[in-house]
């Protein structure tokens, strides 16, 4: 794909439009649908025939054409379950009307469709609906031709964002402004005779906009990854730092049995008392002073220290546990992290989003999101190798992908993808099919630049999903490891 990008010319638009008048007149426009506030996808139906037409005023990709259904797949649609209220103006006035005539202003980027139709009185009237495909200036105002009073716009444009031309409902309907000099040139440039104009239209912008919403994509998980990596980053250091020593811990222990072990040697009431440590380990036992609370006695002063203990050493376990799965959860985010410096397709992307929406699922949550994109397979010789290019495909290469006896690889405490040796009866696993496949799980890891990187590897059948981890997490047993330069 060439990346140099050219707009949208008027001699491209008329190109389109002569290509394809004879299909327009006299067709119905039937589904109406506004995926966003920059796209528009009209049902256009004629000659026993529905085809959809795009249109997309974005600054970056404004054009039209009928799409074909791959390049429908590219360009990722997705339909509001509730429409905006442009798009049900445009089905209020539009859906079921007639197209009488079309037109295009001399050397404008304008498609005007003219419908004949009926007001609530059954009157007959005449609607315009005037495609503008004028860089970020581009819009989709429908206007009644009769009294030229703009009904609705995509975009409304005020006093304060143009003094040249307002485009509000209720205000007047005006062409734009008409340039001194018309330059010609943009996509009408790769038009050719053997090719159709809407077909080269609809195969120039398609792949663009792919490449554009996945970068978007990318972009938007890792900012959203990475802020949630921060997020546990903080908690983790702020745990760390309220957690309380065993040391500490262990002390209010020691200083309690040593009340209790000198209760009758010494006076209740007293502010300290001094006690011989015999757990220090020194050839002479030490003298050790404890400050008590003087209103207490020396049970309830020894009760008090061993309430402190059993406070600290439970607050301790607690912090133990939610360090634990924080530690978890950055490994996690790392992995994703990963992942998306990896995945290329928006297949991959929007895989990773569903991951982040909810990282830890149910089963009717699995069950409903079951649709996973294919794996990398490679050969090594006569086996199939199977690699995960995020954490839900790693998780089906270990839950449904995997058997007993097939081998499982993975770097050693780094973020990195799954590989799957496939074991089929009767293959013998060489030394070199071993290394061959551990060099696979560093290339395919957040270590593959670091010169030596460790990689374990087991039997799945020693790989173990605790309940409720998070995806493509696994605890394994009888692994061996292998150092990869």
């Amino acid at each position: 794909m060439n990346n140099f990008a050219v707009n949208f010319d008027f001699l491209t638009l008329h190109a389109f439009l002569v290509e394809n008048t004879d299909f327009l007149l006299g067709a119905r426009f039937q589904k109406i649908q506004q995926p966003t506030r920059q796209e528009l996808i009209f049902g256009v139906r004629n000659q026993g025939e529905t085809k959809k037409l795009y249109v997309n005023i974005h600054p970056n990709f404004f054009h039209l054409c009928f799409m074909s259904k791959e390049n429908e797949q590219k360009r990722f649609i997705e339909i509001p379950s509730k429409p905006p209220m442009f798009c049900m103006l445009l089905r209020k006035y539009l859906e079921g009307a007639k197209v009488a005539k079309i037109c295009q202003p001399e050397n404008e980027r304008i498609l005007e469709f003219y419908f004949e139709t009926y007001n609530e009185l059954s009157e007959k009237i005449y609607l315009c609906l005037a495609i503008e495909l004028m860089g970020k200036h581009s819009n989709v105002v429908l206007y009644n031709f009769d009294t030229n009073m703009i009904i609705g716009c995509a975009h409304n444009v005020g006093a304060e964002k143009s003094s040249v031309r307002e485009i509000i409902g209720g205000l007047p309907y005006a062409y734009p402004p008409r340039k001194t000099n018309t330059i010609i040139s943009g996509l009408s440039s790769l038009l050719k005779p053997d090719i159709s104009a809407n077909e080269t239209i609809d195969n120039y912008f398609a792949p663009r906009q792919e490449a554009e919403k996945t970068r978007a994509m990318k972009s938007k998980l890792s900012s959203v990854a990475k802020a949630k990596l921060k997020k546990i980053n903080n908690s983790f250091i702020k745990m760390q730092k309220q957690t309380t020593s065993v040391e500490k811990a262990d002390t209010y222990r020691k200083k309690g049995d040593l009340i209790m072990a000198n209760l009758y040697d010494n006076k209740d009431f007293s502010p300290s008392i001094e006690v011989t440590d015999y757990e220090t380990n020194t050839a002479e036992p030490s003298i050790l002073k404890i400050t008590l609370d003087e209103t207490k006695t020396l049970k309830e002063n020894a009760n008090q220290f061993f309430k402190l203990y059993t406070k600290a050493k439970t607050a301790n376990e607690k912090t133990a546990e939610m360090l634990e799965n924080l530690k978890l959860e950055k490994e996690y985010l790392e992995q994703i992290l990963y992942s998306l410096e990896n995945d290329q397709s928006m297949g991959d992307f929007l895989e990773i989003e569903t991951e982040l929406g909810n990282g830890k699922k149910d089963a009717k949550q699995n069950k409903k999101d079951s649709s996973v994109s294919p794996c990398l397979n490679v050969k090594i010789k006569n086996f199939n190798v199977y690699i995960g290019k995020n954490n839900k495909q790693n998780d089906y290469i270990v839950s449904k992908l995997s058997r007993d006896e097939d081998i499982w690889f993975h770097t050693h405490n780094c973020a990195g993808s799954h590989v799957l040796l496939r074991v089929e009866s009767g293959q013998e696993v060489t030394d070199e099919i071993i290394f061959e496949c551990a060099k696979l799980a560093k290339e395919y890891s957040s270590a593959k630049l670091s010169s030596k990187v460790g990689v374990i590897y087991t039997k799945r059948k020693f790989l173990k999903k605790p309940p409720a981890a998070n995806l493509g997490y696994v605890i394994y047993k009888n692994e061996k490891e292998i150092i990869i330069d």
